[in-house]
């Protein structure tokens, strides 16, 4: 029970990070340079935030990643 528990959050963990990672924060951050850059007045923050958010979606993806993949490594021993 405790292998299933354990391979159920490394498989969580991986989808969970590479949904936030990929999704949310890359492909998140160019759709929201595209809007940025369609607006009439183009915001810089709009801009800057959506470049902050595809330069940091490795990151995020990773230490979402490991929340669950950890625990899952520690149910397996």
């Amino acid at each position: 029970m405790k292998t299933l528990i354990g391979l159920l959050l490394i498989v969580l963990g991986v989808v969970v990070g590479v949904y936030l990672g990929v999704w949310v924060m890359f492909i998140g951050g160019i759709v929201q340079v595209i809007d940025a850059f369609k607006a009439t007045p183009i915001v810089g923050l709009d801009v800057a935030l959506g470049i902050a958010r595809i330069l940091f979606a490795s990151v995020v993806g990773w230490l979402s990643a490991l929340v669950c993949w950890y625990p899952g490594c520690l149910f397996l021993k």
